[in-house]
């Protein structure tokens, strides 16, 4: 029996073509010189699976990565944010045809496991399990480890894996890259037994694995551009002699125009850097990036400085000046949110009312003005009235962006926890109430499981009962963050 592929040419029965397989396999393995050899992909991946030392009859994979140790993986990781289009793409392909969908990291690991539920089982007995390595230098020759070895897509069938263990299994996988750096990511997969083999499968993992790297592009242009929005003062401050510099070293702005190259090396602590042409460049830290600038225009005058704020979470207030930390405690954090928020100033009496409320002190006020001007220069926060000379980027002003614009997730991850939560100013309470409302109703409104899920386990969403009983409701049985959430909901419950 045979099929069509995607050329209309036909295609062996596949279990007809793993029992060849299976011949060519024996073959090679015990030294023969069959009449047939094995596709010379997949030789030259056991020729590599071999000198690594990998047991064909024995070998299994290991587990590299501790259950607890994936959830924080998971959210840091860059193919976290296409896997709602993985998901869309591929699980519900992979459950009607008896598949699963694996995501691995650039080293082969896999990260993330969808599909089929009465595959499941099957695939923990040989390891596709969350935490386990499928590099080819950890169980040889299969389609994850092969990919990420060749960076290109590749389909292994039965016989041609290595390890004997997965000779009941076919599998398509294509590696994705980083559109910033084009280092590898990591691989997505498509397994299933055998007989599930399909001509298109590696076709429909590429294809996929293009979508997510365009996604992934689409993501990066409107980093770029944020980073070009905040950061444009400090570029024109220059008048025509700098650029502006990613933190992996890509120029996305630069005056004059046209005399740039596309991306520099940055060397760790260096104060200048070299180009290609020749010209040194100092580099002066950003909030966010870099900024290029020829030694001669290095006058502080000449330029605004860069002030940037990360007042949300438990961690306490963290403040960054021109690339320089500077300890503040919450006072200061209380004065610098209420300027930020009001960039056209504010009077001694005003300020006092903000922070303190009816009962606000003014020359209290300027005491503490005067003290912050100790520790941030005069030439930052100015005086009459009360206003800071910077470009200023803070956590607050970013999730109130999102939030304004609809960008739920952006918010999320913009908002490390509650704003200033030891405070007790009128304005950092009000603020900080309507950042929380905000963003728990965006998280809500926004019909995504994935981000319910996120916002469960962020600060402001752990102790929302609310949310967990929506989780529990709408999460499948077989979905691995399900227990979780059951569980801290039973908590809730009981603490309530």
């Amino acid at each position: 029996m045979t099929t069509r592929g995607t050329q209309g040419l036909p295609v062996p029965d596949p279990v007809e073509h793993a029992r060849a397989l299976t011949g060519i396999y024996d073959s090679a393995m015990s030294g023969g010189t069959g009449a047939e050899a094995p596709r010379s992909l997949v030789s030259a991946s056991w020729q590599r699976s071999l000198a690594a030392q990998v047991d064909p009859e024995r070998q299994m994979p290991r587990a590299v990565l501790a259950e607890d140790d994936l959830p924080d993986l998971r959210d840091t990781h860059p193919l976290n944010e296409v896997l709602p289009l993985l998901r869309s793409t591929l699980v519900s392909i992979a459950d009607e045809a008896m598949h699963v969908m694996l995501v691995t990291d650039a080293d082969g690991t896999i990260l993330w496991r969808e599909g089929a539920a009465r595959l499941l089982h099957i695939a923990d007995d040989t390891g596709l399990s969350p935490g386990f390595r499928m590099s080819e230098d950890a169980i040889g020759t299969n389609a994850m480890g092969t990919t990420l070895a060749i960076d290109a897509p590749v389909q292994i069938h039965s016989a041609e894996h290595l390890v004997r263990a997965f000779h009941a299994w076919t599998c398509a996988a294509a590696p994705v890259h980083d559109p910033d750096t084009g280092a590898i990511l990591g691989a997505i997969d498509i397994s299933g037994p055998l007989h599930t083999v399909h001509p298109a499968m590696v076709q429909l993992v590429s294809a996929t694995a293009q979508l997510a790297e365009n996604q992934l592009r689409v993501r990066l242009a409107i980093a770029d551009e944020r980073l070009r929005v905040r950061n444009m003062p400090h570029l024109t401050s220059l008048r025509g002699q700098g650029a502006l510099v990613t933190p992996t070293g890509r120029i996305i702005a630069g005056e004059p125009y046209g005399t740039w190259p596309e991306r520099v090396a940055l060397p760790p602590g260096s104060g200048r850097v070299l180009l290609e042409d020749g010209r040194e460049m100092e580099v002066e830290p950003l909030a966010e990036g870099y900024l290029l600038r020829t030694p001669r225009a290095a006058v502080r005058a000449a330029k605004r400085s860069a002030l940037s704020l990360r007042f949300t979470g438990e961690s306490g207030p963290r403040v960054v000046l021109n690339g320089k930390p500077v300890q503040v405690t919450l006072r200061p954090a209380e004065i610098l949110t209420a300027l930020a928020l009001h960039p056209g100033g504010l009077t001694a009496e005003r300020l006092a009312l903000l922070l303190y409320g009816d009962d606000g002190n003014p020359t209290t006020v300027r005491g503490e003005i005067l003290r912050l001007r100790g520790l941030i220069g005069a030439d930052v926060l100015r005086t009459r009235p009360y206003r800071l000379d910077a470009v200023v980027d803070s956590d607050f002003e970013a999730v109130r962006t999102a939030l304004r614009e609809g960008r739920a997730a952006d918010a999320l991850q913009a908002c490390a926890g509650p704003l200033l939560p030891r405070s007790d100013a009128p304005e950092i309470r009000e603020l900080r109430d309507q950042i929380e409302a905000g963003l728990r109703r965006a998280v809500l409104d926004a019909d995504d499981l994935d981000l319910l899920v996120t916002f469960a386990a962020h600060p402001l969403g752990r102790d929302d009962l609310e949310v967990h009983d929506l989780l529990v409701e709408r999460l499948p049985e077989q979905d691995r963050r399900r227990p979780g959430i059951v569980t801290r909901r039973e908590r809730l419950l009981a603490d309530g």
